[in-house]
């Protein structure tokens, strides 16, 4: 089976449909969406009704940290996060905030976990930045591969069988194996904000069979997503930061 997961979708429309086009193209089986479908985007509803209908056709979906602010109330956040979520959450209705404060906060799937941020506390939002929020990650789960979002920077960890974390940024290229030997920490990046200073979308595809995790770039219509962010009266550096990746 191969598997496309998304993870940050951010309402920016012009990012996923240009990784949903590559998900058609890669013929994957299933998609996965690993949270944060709104905040900081001009496209929150459109968005949203995208991931709905994912849903319906078999996608599966956790929540993140900004689809449960916009579906409640703002949580600790910068200023510009929290100007753009509460923008977002009068833009939704009550239902499609009933849907985001719905969504689990993480999925297991056979020997795969799937979720936003930290698998040891997953509401607490803890970022997972380096070998040790790996290993807590890690230590979390029995799933031999697990995948995250939350810090918009792609990462690869691994846990060897003498409890040895082993980290690197991945490039996207060709597959990497994900042995059966160890167990993994994939961190996906970002469909809709990439912050490793590359402005294309993130993606990834699992091939369930092969054992294998390509992590793959996708370029897409970043004017046009921050021209948007401006019309819609967030702050310009929302916008700013889609042109630069960072």
């Amino acid at each position: 089976m191969l598997i496309a997961i998304l993870s940050d979708i951010h309402a920016n429309r012009e990012a996923l449909e240009s990784c949903l086009d590559a998900v058609a193209a890669a013929r994957a089986d299933r998609i996965v969406l690993l949270g944060d479908i709104v905040g900081y985007g001009a496209d929150p509803e459109w968005c949203l009704d995208t991931v709905r209908r994912l849903i319906e056709d078999g996608a599966i979906a956790v929540r993140g940290n900004h689809d449960e602010a916009a579906a409640s109330t703002t949580q600790s956040m910068t200023s510009n996060a929290r100007v753009a979520i509460e923008w977002t959450r009068n833009r939704l209705d009550a239902d499609a905030r009933a849907f985001l404060g719905a969504l689990p906060l993480r999925i297991d799937d056979g020997d795969r976990l799937y979720v936003h941020a930290d698998a040891s506390a997953p509401g607490a939002w803890r970022y997972v930045l380096d070998s040790a929020d790996a290993r807590r990650h890690l230590n979390a789960s029995d799933a031999q591969a697990s995948f995250c979002g939350h810090t918009h920077r792609p990462a690869l960890h691994c846990l060897s069988a003498m409890n040895r974390i082993t980290s690197f940024t991945p490039s996207a290229s060709e597959p990497i194996p994900l042995g059966a030997q160890r167990r993994w920490l994939a961190v996906m990046g970002a469909v809709g904000q990439p912050r490793d200073g590359n402005p294309a979308a993130a993606f990834g595809l699992h091939d369930t069979t092969t054992r294998t995790l390509r992590f793959c770039r996708t370029p897409y219509d970043t004017e046009t997503a921050a021209r948007k962010i401006l019309d819609a009266g967030l702050p310009e550096a929302l916008a700013a930061r889609l042109l630069k990746g960072h």
